[in-house]
Protein backbone atom coordinates (compact mmCIF):
# COMPACT_ATOMS: atom_id res chain seq x y z
CA UNK A 1 0.00 0.00 0.00
CA UNK A 2 1.70 3.82 -0.91
CA UNK A 3 1.09 5.86 1.50
CA UNK A 4 0.54 9.72 0.76
CA UNK A 5 2.47 12.35 2.75
CA UNK A 6 0.86 12.82 6.46
CA UNK A 7 -0.36 16.08 5.32
CA UNK A 8 -1.28 15.74 1.97
CA UNK A 9 -5.08 15.55 0.93
CA UNK A 10 -6.82 14.68 -2.09
CA UNK A 11 -9.99 15.55 -3.18
CA UNK A 12 -12.26 12.54 -4.51
CA UNK A 13 -14.16 13.21 -8.07
CA UNK A 14 -17.45 13.40 -5.15
CA UNK A 15 -16.10 16.25 -3.62
CA UNK A 16 -15.38 14.29 -0.78
CA UNK A 17 -11.50 15.25 0.83
CA UNK A 18 -9.87 11.92 1.22
CA UNK A 19 -7.37 11.89 4.10
CA UNK A 20 -3.67 11.07 4.18
CA UNK A 21 -3.46 7.17 4.05
CA UNK A 22 -6.75 6.91 3.36
CA UNK A 23 -7.85 3.97 1.19
CA UNK A 24 -10.86 4.75 -1.13
CA UNK A 25 -13.02 1.39 -1.94
CA UNK A 26 -16.01 2.17 -4.56
CA UNK A 27 -19.17 1.50 -3.27
CA UNK A 28 -19.33 -0.08 -7.36
CA UNK A 29 -17.00 -3.03 -6.33
CA UNK A 30 -19.55 -3.92 -3.53
CA UNK A 31 -21.90 -6.93 -3.49
CA UNK A 32 -25.45 -7.46 -1.51
CA UNK A 33 -26.43 -10.26 0.67
CA UNK A 34 -28.19 -12.92 0.24
CA UNK A 35 -29.83 -11.62 -3.09
CA UNK A 36 -27.21 -11.09 -5.47
CA UNK A 37 -29.34 -8.31 -6.96
CA UNK A 38 -30.41 -7.23 -3.20
CA UNK A 39 -30.10 -3.13 -5.11
CA UNK A 40 -28.49 -1.96 -7.80
CA UNK A 41 -24.56 -1.30 -8.07
CA UNK A 42 -23.69 0.01 -11.19
CA UNK A 43 -20.67 2.64 -11.37
CA UNK A 44 -22.13 5.22 -10.35
CA UNK A 45 -22.48 3.02 -6.95
CA UNK A 46 -24.96 1.59 -4.53
CA UNK A 47 -28.84 2.89 -5.29
CA UNK A 48 -32.02 1.56 -4.83
CA UNK A 49 -31.22 -0.02 -1.92
CA UNK A 50 -34.66 0.11 0.23
CA UNK A 51 -34.49 -3.14 1.90
CA UNK A 52 -33.28 -3.48 5.39
CA UNK A 53 -32.82 -7.76 4.84
CA UNK A 54 -30.42 -6.67 2.10
CA UNK A 55 -26.20 -6.27 3.16
CA UNK A 56 -23.74 -4.44 1.72
CA UNK A 57 -20.44 -6.20 1.72
CA UNK A 58 -17.04 -5.29 0.64
CA UNK A 59 -14.19 -7.43 0.94
CA UNK A 60 -10.61 -7.52 1.39
CA UNK A 61 -6.95 -9.25 2.38
CA UNK A 62 -5.37 -8.01 4.98
CA UNK A 63 -1.53 -8.54 5.45
CA UNK A 64 -1.15 -6.86 8.86
CA UNK A 65 -2.92 -7.22 12.00
CA UNK A 66 -4.22 -3.67 13.72
CA UNK A 67 -6.76 -1.17 14.33
CA UNK A 68 -8.91 0.56 11.27
CA UNK A 69 -11.33 3.50 11.04
CA UNK A 70 -14.27 2.89 8.95
CA UNK A 71 -16.55 5.78 6.91
CA UNK A 72 -18.81 5.16 4.43
CA UNK A 73 -19.97 8.30 1.91
CA UNK A 74 -23.44 8.40 1.11
CA UNK A 75 -25.83 10.74 -0.83
CA UNK A 76 -29.71 11.15 0.75
CA UNK A 77 -32.11 13.44 0.33
CA UNK A 78 -31.96 16.78 2.19
CA UNK A 79 -33.95 16.62 5.54
CA UNK A 80 -34.09 12.80 5.18
CA UNK A 81 -32.29 10.63 8.57
CA UNK A 82 -30.84 7.12 7.33
CA UNK A 83 -29.33 5.21 10.62
CA UNK A 84 -26.34 2.37 9.14
CA UNK A 85 -24.48 -0.90 11.18
CA UNK A 86 -21.40 -1.73 9.68
CA UNK A 87 -19.98 -4.84 11.01
CA UNK A 88 -16.10 -6.26 10.65
CA UNK A 89 -14.70 -9.38 12.24
CA UNK A 90 -18.03 -9.45 14.92
CA UNK A 91 -17.49 -6.14 15.34
CA UNK A 92 -20.50 -3.76 14.65
CA UNK A 93 -20.96 0.00 15.38
CA UNK A 94 -24.03 2.11 14.25
CA UNK A 95 -24.32 5.67 12.78
CA UNK A 96 -26.63 7.94 11.95
CA UNK A 97 -26.83 10.28 9.15
CA UNK A 98 -28.76 12.98 7.55
CA UNK A 99 -29.26 14.15 4.10
CA UNK A 100 -27.81 17.21 2.55
CA UNK A 101 -29.26 16.34 -0.97
CA UNK A 102 -28.43 14.18 -3.78
CA UNK A 103 -25.56 16.14 -5.13
CA UNK A 104 -24.08 16.60 -1.50
CA UNK A 105 -22.11 13.58 -0.79
CA UNK A 106 -22.48 13.36 3.38
CA UNK A 107 -20.00 10.81 5.70
CA UNK A 108 -20.95 8.39 7.97
CA UNK A 109 -18.33 7.52 10.18
CA UNK A 110 -18.19 4.08 11.86
CA UNK A 111 -15.05 4.66 14.32
CA UNK A 112 -12.49 2.39 15.10
CA UNK A 113 -11.99 -1.55 14.39
CA UNK A 114 -9.70 -4.25 14.91
CA UNK A 115 -8.18 -6.52 12.29
CA UNK A 116 -7.25 -10.05 14.58
CA UNK A 117 -5.86 -11.56 12.14
CA UNK A 118 -4.29 -11.36 8.51
CA UNK A 119 -6.71 -12.67 5.54
CA UNK A 120 -9.77 -11.75 3.89
CA UNK A 121 -12.15 -9.47 6.12
CA UNK A 122 -15.79 -8.82 5.20
CA UNK A 123 -17.56 -5.24 5.51
CA UNK A 124 -20.92 -5.48 6.43
CA UNK A 125 -23.21 -2.73 5.75
CA UNK A 126 -26.51 -3.74 7.28
CA UNK A 127 -29.65 -0.92 7.51
CA UNK A 128 -31.46 -0.17 10.48
CA UNK A 129 -34.00 1.85 8.77
CA UNK A 130 -37.79 0.66 7.75
CA UNK A 131 -38.35 -1.25 4.92
CA UNK A 132 -39.50 0.95 1.97
CA UNK A 133 -37.54 4.69 2.29
CA UNK A 134 -34.21 4.83 0.52
CA UNK A 135 -30.98 4.47 3.32
CA UNK A 136 -28.99 6.34 1.43
CA UNK A 137 -27.16 5.88 -2.13
CA UNK A 138 -23.33 4.79 -1.57
CA UNK A 139 -20.61 6.27 -3.23
CA UNK A 140 -17.52 4.38 -1.38
CA UNK A 141 -16.18 2.65 1.68
CA UNK A 142 -13.36 4.50 3.31
CA UNK A 143 -10.32 2.89 5.24
CA UNK A 144 -7.26 4.30 6.91
CA UNK A 145 -5.09 2.84 10.09
CA UNK A 146 -1.85 0.59 10.59
CA UNK A 147 -3.82 -2.76 9.53
CA UNK A 148 -3.91 -1.24 5.87
CA UNK A 149 -0.35 -1.59 4.81
CA UNK A 150 -0.54 -4.09 2.19
CA UNK A 151 -3.73 -4.88 2.18
CA UNK A 152 -5.52 -5.67 -0.82
CA UNK A 153 -9.22 -5.11 -2.69
CA UNK A 154 -10.81 -4.99 -6.26
CA UNK A 155 -10.81 -1.23 -6.69
CA UNK A 156 -12.32 -1.99 -10.14
CA UNK A 157 -15.94 -2.16 -11.02
CA UNK A 158 -15.78 -5.56 -13.01
CA UNK A 159 -16.86 -7.46 -10.11
CA UNK A 160 -16.53 -11.14 -11.68
CA UNK A 161 -14.36 -13.63 -10.28
CA UNK A 162 -11.49 -14.50 -12.11
CA UNK A 163 -11.06 -17.36 -15.18
CA UNK A 164 -9.29 -19.81 -14.48
CA UNK A 165 -7.97 -22.27 -17.03
CA UNK A 166 -5.91 -25.42 -16.82
CA UNK A 167 -3.67 -25.94 -20.33
CA UNK A 168 -2.89 -29.66 -20.56
CA UNK A 169 0.61 -29.66 -22.63
CA UNK A 170 0.88 -32.36 -25.38
CA UNK A 171 3.59 -33.47 -27.32
CA UNK A 172 4.86 -31.83 -31.22
CA UNK A 173 3.50 -33.28 -33.67
CA UNK A 174 0.52 -35.28 -32.02
CA UNK A 175 -2.94 -35.09 -33.98
CA UNK A 176 -5.81 -35.34 -31.89
CA UNK A 177 -8.66 -37.07 -33.10
CA UNK A 178 -10.88 -36.89 -29.81
CA UNK A 179 -10.33 -35.16 -26.29
CA UNK A 180 -12.14 -36.79 -23.21
CA UNK A 181 -12.68 -35.02 -20.04
CA UNK A 182 -14.27 -35.11 -16.45
CA UNK A 183 -15.57 -32.32 -14.76
CA UNK A 184 -17.67 -32.99 -10.76
CA UNK A 185 -18.80 -29.30 -9.80
CA UNK A 186 -18.09 -28.80 -6.11
CA UNK A 187 -19.72 -25.61 -5.50
CA UNK A 188 -21.96 -24.02 -8.06
CA UNK A 189 -23.58 -20.72 -7.86
CA UNK A 190 -25.79 -19.33 -10.75
CA UNK A 191 -23.56 -17.76 -13.47
CA UNK A 192 -20.64 -20.74 -13.44
CA UNK A 193 -19.43 -22.26 -16.60
CA UNK A 194 -17.40 -25.54 -16.36
CA UNK A 195 -15.96 -26.29 -19.12
CA UNK A 196 -14.52 -29.38 -19.91
CA UNK A 197 -13.47 -29.83 -23.19
CA UNK A 198 -11.47 -26.56 -24.76
CA UNK A 199 -9.71 -26.76 -27.73
CA UNK A 200 -8.30 -24.22 -30.71
CA UNK A 201 -12.02 -23.88 -32.55
CA UNK A 202 -14.24 -23.97 -29.53
CA UNK A 203 -15.77 -24.89 -25.74
CA UNK A 204 -17.93 -27.85 -24.37
CA UNK A 205 -19.09 -27.67 -20.75
CA UNK A 206 -21.95 -27.60 -18.56
CA UNK A 207 -23.35 -23.94 -17.27
CA UNK A 208 -25.69 -22.90 -14.60
CA UNK A 209 -27.74 -20.51 -15.78
CA UNK A 210 -30.35 -19.84 -12.78
CA UNK A 211 -31.65 -21.72 -9.78
CA UNK A 212 -33.78 -23.72 -11.62
CA UNK A 213 -32.00 -24.03 -15.21
CA UNK A 214 -28.77 -26.10 -15.89
CA UNK A 215 -27.18 -26.65 -19.38
CA UNK A 216 -24.83 -28.56 -21.79
CA UNK A 217 -23.13 -26.23 -24.35
CA UNK A 218 -21.37 -26.90 -27.14
CA UNK A 219 -20.22 -23.82 -29.18
CA UNK A 220 -17.39 -23.87 -32.13
CA UNK A 221 -15.70 -20.14 -33.16
CA UNK A 222 -16.10 -18.90 -36.77
CA UNK A 223 -13.18 -18.43 -38.85
CA UNK A 224 -11.66 -14.81 -38.98
CA UNK A 225 -11.17 -12.30 -36.57
CA UNK A 226 -14.49 -10.49 -36.23
CA UNK A 227 -15.15 -10.59 -32.57
CA UNK A 228 -18.48 -8.85 -31.92
CA UNK A 229 -21.19 -9.27 -34.46
CA UNK A 230 -21.78 -12.42 -36.37
CA UNK A 231 -23.84 -10.44 -39.10
CA UNK A 232 -20.52 -9.38 -40.59
CA UNK A 233 -19.10 -12.51 -40.86
CA UNK A 234 -18.87 -13.98 -44.45
CA UNK A 235 -20.65 -17.15 -45.38
CA UNK A 236 -17.57 -19.00 -46.31
CA UNK A 237 -16.00 -18.51 -42.70
CA UNK A 238 -19.18 -19.31 -40.70
CA UNK A 239 -19.59 -22.43 -39.18
CA UNK A 240 -22.19 -24.12 -40.29
CA UNK A 241 -24.18 -26.77 -37.89
CA UNK A 242 -24.11 -30.40 -39.31
CA UNK A 243 -26.48 -32.27 -37.12
CA UNK A 244 -27.75 -32.24 -33.40
CA UNK A 245 -29.54 -34.47 -30.92
CA UNK A 246 -32.51 -34.55 -29.75
CA UNK A 247 -33.70 -31.59 -27.18
CA UNK A 248 -30.67 -29.52 -28.31
CA UNK A 249 -30.95 -25.60 -29.31
CA UNK A 250 -28.78 -24.72 -31.88
CA UNK A 251 -28.04 -20.93 -33.19
CA UNK A 252 -25.44 -18.16 -33.35
CA UNK A 253 -23.07 -16.20 -30.80
CA UNK A 254 -21.10 -13.07 -30.58
CA UNK A 255 -19.43 -10.63 -28.72
CA UNK A 256 -16.32 -12.95 -27.89
CA UNK A 257 -15.86 -14.18 -31.13
CA UNK A 258 -18.43 -15.34 -33.58
CA UNK A 259 -19.87 -18.80 -34.49
CA UNK A 260 -22.70 -21.66 -33.71
CA UNK A 261 -23.92 -22.46 -30.33
CA UNK A 262 -25.78 -25.38 -29.06
CA UNK A 263 -26.99 -25.89 -26.05
CA UNK A 264 -29.28 -29.14 -24.49
CA UNK A 265 -31.04 -28.03 -20.93
CA UNK A 266 -30.52 -30.48 -18.65
CA UNK A 267 -30.30 -29.93 -15.03
CA UNK A 268 -26.78 -32.14 -13.81
CA UNK A 269 -26.03 -32.70 -10.72
CA UNK A 270 -23.32 -31.05 -8.33
CA UNK A 271 -20.59 -33.76 -7.20
CA UNK A 272 -22.24 -35.83 -9.73
CA UNK A 273 -19.49 -36.79 -12.19
CA UNK A 274 -19.82 -35.54 -15.94
CA UNK A 275 -18.51 -37.06 -19.35
CA UNK A 276 -17.56 -34.89 -22.32
CA UNK A 277 -15.77 -36.05 -25.85
CA UNK A 278 -14.80 -33.84 -28.87
CA UNK A 279 -14.16 -35.45 -32.41
CA UNK A 280 -12.57 -33.52 -35.03
CA UNK A 281 -12.48 -35.59 -38.21
CA UNK A 282 -10.79 -33.39 -41.48
CA UNK A 283 -12.72 -34.05 -44.04
CA UNK A 284 -10.01 -32.40 -46.42
CA UNK A 285 -7.93 -29.45 -46.99
CA UNK A 286 -10.84 -26.57 -46.63
CA UNK A 287 -12.98 -27.84 -43.38
CA UNK A 288 -13.20 -30.00 -40.35
CA UNK A 289 -15.88 -31.40 -38.84
CA UNK A 290 -15.91 -30.94 -35.04
CA UNK A 291 -18.61 -33.06 -33.16
CA UNK A 292 -19.40 -32.57 -29.34
CA UNK A 293 -20.71 -35.96 -27.31
CA UNK A 294 -21.99 -36.19 -23.31
CA UNK A 295 -22.86 -39.16 -21.39
CA UNK A 296 -26.27 -38.75 -20.27
CA UNK A 297 -26.61 -40.16 -16.51
CA UNK A 298 -29.92 -41.39 -17.29
CA UNK A 299 -29.96 -42.63 -20.56
CA UNK A 300 -26.37 -44.15 -19.66
CA UNK A 301 -25.04 -43.61 -22.92
CA UNK A 302 -23.31 -41.51 -25.37
CA UNK A 303 -25.50 -37.98 -26.50
CA UNK A 304 -24.48 -36.30 -29.75
CA UNK A 305 -24.83 -32.50 -28.57
CA UNK A 306 -24.04 -30.95 -32.00
CA UNK A 307 -21.87 -31.19 -34.67
CA UNK A 308 -20.27 -28.37 -36.59
CA UNK A 309 -18.32 -28.06 -40.19
CA UNK A 310 -15.52 -25.31 -39.62
CA UNK A 311 -13.70 -23.83 -42.68
CA UNK A 312 -10.58 -22.66 -43.42
CA UNK A 313 -7.83 -23.19 -40.27
CA UNK A 314 -9.65 -26.48 -38.78
CA UNK A 315 -8.00 -29.39 -38.86
CA UNK A 316 -7.03 -31.39 -35.37
CA UNK A 317 -7.73 -30.92 -32.60
CA UNK A 318 -5.16 -27.99 -30.82
CA UNK A 319 -4.31 -26.66 -27.64
CA UNK A 320 -6.69 -29.09 -25.35
CA UNK A 321 -7.54 -27.31 -21.86
CA UNK A 322 -10.43 -26.65 -19.61
CA UNK A 323 -11.69 -23.66 -17.42
CA UNK A 324 -14.08 -22.10 -15.00
CA UNK A 325 -15.86 -18.52 -16.17
CA UNK A 326 -17.96 -16.67 -13.62
CA UNK A 327 -20.18 -14.77 -16.41
CA UNK A 328 -21.81 -12.43 -14.24
CA UNK A 329 -20.41 -9.99 -11.59
CA UNK A 330 -22.92 -9.73 -9.50
CA UNK A 331 -22.47 -12.73 -7.48
CA UNK A 332 -18.34 -12.77 -8.08
CA UNK A 333 -18.38 -12.76 -4.07
CA UNK A 334 -19.50 -16.48 -4.37
CA UNK A 335 -17.01 -19.22 -4.41
CA UNK A 336 -16.57 -21.69 -7.54
CA UNK A 337 -14.91 -25.31 -7.23
CA UNK A 338 -14.64 -28.38 -10.06
CA UNK A 339 -12.68 -31.05 -10.54
CA UNK A 340 -11.10 -31.97 -13.99
CA UNK A 341 -9.92 -35.19 -13.93
CA UNK A 342 -9.38 -38.15 -16.30
CA UNK A 343 -7.88 -36.37 -19.16
CA UNK A 344 -7.46 -38.69 -22.18
CA UNK A 345 -6.43 -37.68 -26.08
CA UNK A 346 -7.05 -40.38 -29.25
CA UNK A 347 -4.54 -39.86 -32.01
CA UNK A 348 -5.72 -40.05 -35.70
CA UNK A 349 -4.12 -44.13 -35.49
CA UNK A 350 -6.51 -44.42 -32.90
CA UNK A 351 -3.81 -44.54 -29.59
CA UNK A 352 -5.28 -43.30 -26.27
CA UNK A 353 -2.65 -41.21 -24.71
CA UNK A 354 -3.40 -40.05 -20.89
CA UNK A 355 -2.93 -36.34 -19.62
CA UNK A 356 -1.37 -35.91 -16.04
CA UNK A 357 -0.27 -32.75 -16.01
CA UNK A 358 -1.97 -28.92 -16.24
CA UNK A 359 -0.46 -25.62 -15.95
CA UNK A 360 -2.82 -23.11 -14.14
CA UNK A 361 -3.54 -19.74 -16.03
CA UNK A 362 -6.11 -16.77 -15.42
CA UNK A 363 -7.79 -13.86 -17.33
CA UNK A 364 -6.69 -10.41 -16.74
CA UNK A 365 -9.07 -10.16 -13.77
CA UNK A 366 -6.40 -12.17 -12.08
CA UNK A 367 -3.44 -10.43 -12.29
CA UNK A 368 -3.90 -7.99 -9.89
CA UNK A 369 -7.78 -7.34 -9.53
CA UNK A 370 -8.71 -10.37 -7.99
CA UNK A 371 -6.26 -12.80 -6.31
CA UNK A 372 -9.09 -15.19 -5.13
CA UNK A 373 -8.24 -18.19 -7.91
CA UNK A 374 -6.33 -20.85 -7.37
CA UNK A 375 -6.16 -24.89 -8.24
CA UNK A 376 -4.25 -27.97 -7.16
CA UNK A 377 -5.08 -31.56 -7.27
CA UNK A 378 -7.09 -33.62 -5.21
CA UNK A 379 -8.85 -37.28 -5.16
CA UNK A 380 -6.35 -37.18 -7.80
CA UNK A 381 -8.11 -34.67 -10.10
CA UNK A 382 -6.53 -31.48 -10.98
CA UNK A 383 -9.59 -28.55 -9.27
CA UNK A 384 -10.03 -25.38 -10.37
CA UNK A 385 -11.26 -22.70 -7.72
CA UNK A 386 -12.25 -18.61 -7.90
CA UNK A 387 -14.45 -16.14 -6.27
CA UNK A 388 -15.16 -16.30 -2.79
CA UNK A 389 -12.79 -14.21 -1.41
CA UNK A 390 -10.79 -17.12 0.23
CA UNK A 391 -7.13 -17.98 1.07
CA UNK A 392 -5.63 -19.71 -2.07
CA UNK A 393 -3.40 -18.02 -4.97
CA UNK A 394 -1.37 -19.94 -7.39
CA UNK A 395 0.83 -18.33 -9.46
CA UNK A 396 0.87 -17.74 -13.41
CA UNK A 397 2.02 -20.63 -14.78
CA UNK A 398 2.64 -23.38 -12.24
CA UNK A 399 2.66 -26.72 -12.83
CA UNK A 400 0.95 -29.66 -11.08
CA UNK A 401 0.86 -33.51 -12.01
CA UNK A 402 -1.94 -36.20 -10.86
CA UNK A 403 -1.01 -39.58 -10.90
CA UNK A 404 -1.89 -41.92 -14.14
CA UNK A 405 -4.46 -44.43 -14.26
CA UNK A 406 -2.86 -46.36 -17.17
CA UNK A 407 -7.01 -46.85 -17.72
CA UNK A 408 -8.30 -45.71 -21.19
CA UNK A 409 -12.09 -44.52 -20.81
CA UNK A 410 -14.06 -47.81 -21.62
CA UNK A 411 -17.34 -48.12 -23.13
CA UNK A 412 -16.95 -44.91 -25.65
CA UNK A 413 -19.91 -45.57 -27.78
CA UNK A 414 -20.48 -42.86 -29.91
CA UNK A 415 -23.86 -42.27 -32.11
CA UNK A 416 -23.05 -42.33 -35.88
CA UNK A 417 -21.63 -39.36 -37.04
CA UNK A 418 -24.22 -36.95 -38.63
Amino acid sequence: MKFHSLFALVILTSGTPLAAGELRIPASTAYTLPDAEGARISRSGVTRWTDPAISINWYGQFKRTGDITARIVLRLNQDVASKLKLTVDGQSHDCPVNGAGKDTPVIADFGKFNIPKTGYQRFTLESLNPPGQSFGDLDALLLDGPALADAHFNLKERRNAASVHLVYPVGPGTNIAAFYCEVTAVEDPTATFYMACGWHRGYFGMQVNSPTERRIIFSVWDSGDEAVNRDKVADENRVTLVGKGEGVYSGDFGNEGTGGHSHLKYNWKTTDTQRFIVTAQPTNETFTLYSGYWFHPEKKAWMLISAWKAPKEGGWIKGPHSFSENFWGSNGHFPRKARYGNQWIRTHTGEWIELTTASFSHDPTGRGDRLDRFMGVENNQFFLSHGGFVEGFTAFGEKFKRLATGTPPSGIVLPPKP
